[in-house]
């Protein structure tokens, strides 16, 4: 890779020689870094390498006008940095809809051919689906000028200093690449390879600190840490997989632009190729399925794409998603293990879940030792005994589940397990409502539920209490300072000094936000409560409703049943919530701690969309905080559930049982692209 010109300060007063030293050393040094870290081909000895970066860093001491965000010397690692700003992508950063079946694949492509209106095999570039974290690397007249991760398409997290520290990532481009194309947005995966990764967990292990769970997680929390310092300890490597832009000169395929990165240096993936037609991407498929536990990198199944970018321009996306790829998706993997014990855990909402305790098993690249059961039926059908051999899987290849048992292996004289009569934290009575499938602790002092409680409490829809997290709610409850959540506005700087890791700073940081949270507004008020079925709409619908504390407590459940949006479960929780005792004690101390439950103003009711109810289902651009904005800005409502009464379902991807309902209901779909025409 040409490393082109070193752009000098106009101010330096060095010498020729010198700029001459600089630059081969800048030169010598990146090709020394790609043969060690890419290669694994070293050619001069550490103490060799050493030295030429000691001299470096010698001359740039001595004339700091001579640095530059290329050199050698930034990969080290910048100041810690106090918090992460937001990067605003120029072009999304789309996600990708997945298939999991041939058949599944082979209608993906029907709907390339039709949009493209051939009959003609399609040209398709397939690379394996790397399993990391997705990041931008923007490079402005040839120098890497910003990283961001991915964020939610449209934001990001500048996280430049973390990625300059990345062995791989070229800082520079060549001087005819930076010339024809002056800004250059690469876009690629931060992983970190498994040997590298058992490296790692061996050394972490070796020091007294704690391993790291996976690959994954290992390379999205090194990219993440505040101090690029310890990012740039961590063995990341960053493949690239594309650029943001389809309209630049001379590349008009995406085989084209890989071929660019490589000759710049990029690391792109080995495995990629371009192949003709769906039966030969079925092949490659399956060999890649077979390769994948040989791979020393993550993966999770693979990325098909229509090669020219003239395609794909024409077949345009469809709200976060294009349409000329998709991500083949492998099946989840399957593991067998035996199952130690079955615990219960109990909820913020009082629900006893049973949680398997597993013998250590890598499942999907993941060590698993627990696996939700997830309620009494699902503990019945697998029969589960202690000393049973499962099959477990990641859902999703995120949740471990137990798929089966293999009663084969059963060993002799166990017993079935059975829900307990108590609860596991507080041993009061449990009880299974009708209707339900969980059965739910209903003492409202129960400690295990006040710790979720506290912690739901002060989360940022509701009171955003920044600072009380689930270690310090439980320690405010052991040290016995919260019995409810009205116990934090009476809590002291004096009570907060002696828990642990509280300091001054921290204690004057969190009475301050608890002093911010007596003004919270209404509707989060009632959806910090906690009350069950009850989310940010259905809070929202009742306090713009009823305008008041005071009216909502003493409503019945019919008056709220009669609101568009709110069921006869919702509101009989709701009456059951508030005619409470303990709740009507809890308000009236938290007034007594001037907390203040302002009143709540009527949703708009002009507007484009006015009259108009909507519900929101699958995934979006951006969060769907963002779309339910919108909508009552316009005058519109959103509901939490799909009725008759409903005008439009504001549909994304992975959309499951709204979407089915509102086409059995004939309720009109929008997808994103119509909503916002819808709005003008």
């Amino acid at each position: 890779m040409s490393t082109g010109p070193i752009f000098i300060s106009p101010m330096a007063t060095t010498d020729k020689r010198l700029i001459a030293e600089i630059e081969k050393l800048r030169t010598e040094i990146e090709r020394h870094n790609r043969l060690y870290y890419l290669e694994d081909s070293p050619q001069i000895t550490d103490t060799e390498y050493d030295r030429l970066f000691d001299r470096l860093l010698e001359i740039e001491r001595e004339h700091p006008e001579l640095i530059t965000p290329d050199s050698p010397s930034q990969r080290v690692g910048a100041p810690p940095s106090k918090k992460f700003e937001p990067a605003v992508h120029r072009l999304p950063m789309l996600s990708l809809q997945k298939v999991t079946t041939p058949e599944e694949f082979a209608e993906f492509d029907r709907r390339v051919k039709q949009g493209l209106e051939t009959d003609e095999d399609i040209v398709y570039e397939v690379e394996p689906k790397l399993d990391g974290l997705a990041v931008e690397l923007v490079y402005e007249n040839g120098i890497f000028a910003q990283g961001s991760t991915r964020g939610d398409g449209a934001t990001g997290e500048t996280i430049t200093p973390n990625l300059r520290t990345i062995h791989n990532i070229p800082l520079k481009l060549s001087e005819t690449t930076a010339h024809k194309y002056p800004l250059l947005e690469v876009r690629g995966e931060v992983i970190m390879r498994r040997s590298a990764f058992e490296r790692l967990n061996r050394h972490l292990e070796d020091t007294g600190q704690p391993p790291l769970a996976n690959p994954r997680n290992g390379a999205a929390g090194s990219l993440r840490q505040l101090d690029s310092a310890v990012t740039a300890s961590r063995p990341l490597l960053f493949y690239a997989y594309g650029i943001s832009d389809t309209n630049l000169a001379d590349l008009d395929r995406q085989s084209v632009v890989m071929d660019m990165l490589r000759r710049e240096g990029f690391t792109v993936n080995e495995r990629i190729q371009n192949v003709t037609g769906a039966s030969a991407v079925e092949s490659l498929f399956a060999k890649l399925t077979a390769d994948r536990p040989g791979l020393d990198y993550e993966i999770d199944g693979m990325v098909i794409k229509v090669d020219s970018f003239e395609q794909q321009n024409l077949l345009g996306r469809i709200s976060r998603a294009p349409r000329w790829a998709i991500a083949w998706k492998f099946k989840a993997e399957l593991a067998e293990t035996v199952l130690d014990d079955v615990e219960f855990s109990v909820g913020r909402t009082g629900v006893v879940t049973p949680v398997a305790v597993l013998k250590p098993v890598r499942v999907s690249g993941v060590t698993v030792t627990h696996a939700s059961l997830h309620n009494e039926d699902e503990l019945q059908r697998l029969d589960l005994r202690r000393g049973d051999t499962v099959i477990v899987r990641r859902a999703g290849d995120v949740i471990p589940e137990v798929v089966s048992v293999v009663t084969e292996k059963r060993p002799p004289d166990t017993e079935p397990i059975h829900y307990p009569q108590a609860c596991p934290s507080c041993s009061g009575e449990i009880h299974r409502p009708v209707g339900e499938a969980a059965y739910r602790c209903f003492n409202a002092a129960c400690p295990a539920q006040l710790e979720g409680h506290l912690f739901h409490f002060a989360s940022k829809a509701g009171f955003d209490i920044e600072g009380l997290g689930g270690k310090l709610a439980r320690q405010l409850i052991d040290a016995k300072l919260v019995n409810d959540p009205s116990d934090l506005f009476f809590l002291k700087l004096e009570q907060l000094l002696p828990l642990d890791l509280m300091a001054e700073k921290k204690a004057t940081n969190l009475l301050a936000a608890i002093d911010r949270a007596r003004s919270t507004p209404l509707p989060r008020a009632v959806y910090a409560f906690g009350i069950i079925g009850v989310g940010e709409t259905a809070a929202t619908l009742l306090a713009e409703h009823f305008g008041s504390l005071d009216k909502l407590i003493n409503a019945d459940a019919k008056e709220m049943e009669a609101i568009d949006g709110i069921g006869p479960i919702i509101a009989q929780n709701v009456s059951s919530f508030f005619t409470n005792t303990g709740t009507i004690q809890m308000i009236n101390r938290m007034q007594q701690g001037y907390v203040r439950f302002p009143n709540a103003e009527k949703t708009k009711t002009s507007g484009q969309l006015a009259g108009k109810t909507f519900v929101i289902t699958g995934t979006l651009s951006k969060p769907r905080g963002h779309f339910k904005n919108l909508i009552v800005e316009a005058g519109g409502k959103v509901a939490g559930s799909v009725s008759s009464k409903t005008d439009f379902l504001l549909c994304g991807e992975d959309a499951g049982s709204k979407l089915d309902k509102a086409r059995k209901l004939g309720i009109e779909i929008l997808d994103e692209d119509t909503f916002m025409k819808l709005l003008g």
